[in-house]
């Protein structure tokens, strides 16, 4: 297995095990590259390649029959044993982005490998100036429920919410704990993030954790985020509404933001964008913690 090393060629063959690298590849003009894609790859909308499998069960003798150059896989996502197969008949390039600065220099590579270099540094800046003024709070953001596990300070999650001024409170935490609910509402974050994938949060959640976000008082719609770009319209709060973390229905002095599409968090590449629009616009009535 690889880590980025990949000859250039006039035209290259690829399959993507990544959902979000197939959507930055497309981002990237390099769509025509793709000959092969998994079954969770949904952007961009409309997209018509032939599928493989999921990400986890990928079809491997149909990945031998299109013959592709490369085979991108993420370390997290995708399985060693899947990617060691491959590779006896493929070359196999291995993600594995943590922070916003690993997914400039992903876009990077990305541009590099299929000769998009212009339109990658295009994406890199219009991700950097979408990068707001941290606003300091604390967070903890649920991945699974039953039982109840959340991400640590090592992942991507972690350092994308943390890049809008965020300090995740399980930070000292790897990978993803299972702590109970209760053990982590009594270390008394200021918000709480509820994404609906990997584990499909409901508002049932939110409320039981805490009275909702100013900007999430009417349920978001079945499409919120589900386009190329994000489309949410949060009625924000006004200059009249209670914004003082705690106050109101919120006994615990938490708010619960979601769920909303979970893809705005735990997908990199150009869908980060997208991830830091959605954390200005949500985070804008927070004020400061004390």
């Amino acid at each position: 297995m690889e880590a980025g090393r990949l000859l250039r060629a006039e035209k290259m063959r690829v399959v993507s095990l990544v959902p979000s690298l197939t959507e930055t590849l497309f981002a990237l003009g390099a769509g025509d590259d793709v000959v092969g894609i998994t079954d969770f790859c949904i952007f961009p909308e409309n997209i018509d390649r032939p599928r493989v499998g999921g990400t986890k069960t990928p079809k491997i003798e149909r990945i031998r029959e299109l013959k592709p150059d490369a085979v991108y896989v993420n370390i997290e996502e995708n399985l060693k044993k899947h990617a060691d197969e491959i590779a006896t008949f493929s070359k196999v390039i291995a993600t594995e982005p943590k922070t916003i600065d690993d997914v400039v220099d992903l876009i990077a590579m990305l541009g590099r490998r299929h000769g998009r270099e212009e339109r990658a540094q295009e994406l890199i800046h219009q991700l950097r100036s979408t990068m707001s003024e941290p606003r300091a709070f604390t967070f903890a953001v649920p991945i699974w429920k039953k039982p109840w596990m959340w991400c640590g300070g090592d992942t991507y999650v972690s350092h994308l919410v943390e890049s809008a001024g965020g300090r995740n409170l399980l930070g000292d935490r790897q990978r993803y704990p299972a702590i109970p609910l209760d053990e982590v509402l009594a270390m008394k974050p200021d918000v709480v993030f509820l994404p609906d994938e990997p584990y499909a949060f409901t508002q049932a959640d939110a409320d039981s954790i805490a009275a909702p976000h100013p900007a999430f008082g009417h349920p978001l719609p079945a499409d919120a985020g589900r386009g190329p770009l994000l489309r949410v319209p949060l009625p924000l709060a006004g200059e009249g509404a209670a914004l003082r973390l705690g106050s109101g229905q919120a006994p615990r002095g938490v708010r619960a933001i979601g769920p909303f599409p979970g893809h705005l968090f735990t997908w990199h590449g150009v869908r980060t964008i997208e991830g830091l629009k959605f954390l200005r616009r949500v985070l804008q009535p927070l004020p400061p913690t004390a």
